[in-house]
């Protein structure tokens, strides 16, 4: 999002407003065809100019706070990770650099070829692939086409946001750090069949 709002400073200057960064968080959180559609459609050679700003702003990527707690966490409970993300194979580059491709079993990426969520293909392909059972596999997500892959993969689900919690998520989270409850909860403690050990 800031490279985003960068981009569009630097192209339009003065000319006309810029939009807030929540504004573009949220539209960049739908796809970056949807963000690009509405603040910057009128802007020949945007994408390009974006990709090589958000290109460099992940050279030094920011974990949300909690997420290497949350993620050892599930390590040391006896759980396993997995990740499935729209980017291509720089995601592994980004996990390596923030030192925590270490907790993660596997990385579903844009270059393994499975349909974009919020079609269930990669998370049904993992539930499979590692004999993982839909009652004890969880997907967390930040944006509602997270949700709908695990809602059609057949898994509990959480909703991970700072804005509209109108996402129909078996839970919703505002900090990562609240799932380290739910983690440690334990079996007798589930509600609505929600328990990791596994985490998408």
């Amino acid at each position: 999002a800031r490279a985003f709002v960068a981009t569009l400073t630097a192209m339009r200057g003065s000319v006309s407003p810029i939009p807030a960064y929540d504004a573009v968080y949220a539209a960049l959180r739908q796809s970056t065809e949807y963000a690009v559609e509405a603040f910057a459609s009128d802007l020949p050679g945007f994408l390009a100019r974006y990709r090589a700003a958000e290109a460099e702003s992940l050279a030094t990527p920011l974990l949300f706070d909690g997420a290497e707690d949350v993620l050892a966490t599930v390590v040391a409970a006896g759980g396993r990770n997995f990740l499935v993300s729209h980017r291509d194979n720089q995601v592994r580059d980004l996990l390596r650099i923030e030192g925590i491709d270490q907790y993660f079993t596997a990385v579903v990426t844009a270059d393994d070829g499975f349909a974009r969520k919020p079609d269930p293909a990669a998370f049904l392909h993992l539930i499979a692939e590692y004999g993982l059972d839909p009652r004890r596999t969880v997907a967390v997500g930040d944006r509602p086409i997270d949700i709908e892959a695990g809602i059609a993969a057949g898994v509990d689900t959480v909703y991970f946001t700072l804005g509209p919690k109108d996402c129909p998520a078996t839970r919703t989270i505002t900090t990562l750090r609240e799932l380290l409850s739910i983690v440690s909860a334990g079996d007798d403690d589930v509600v609505a069949g929600f328990l990791p050990p596994t985490t998408f």
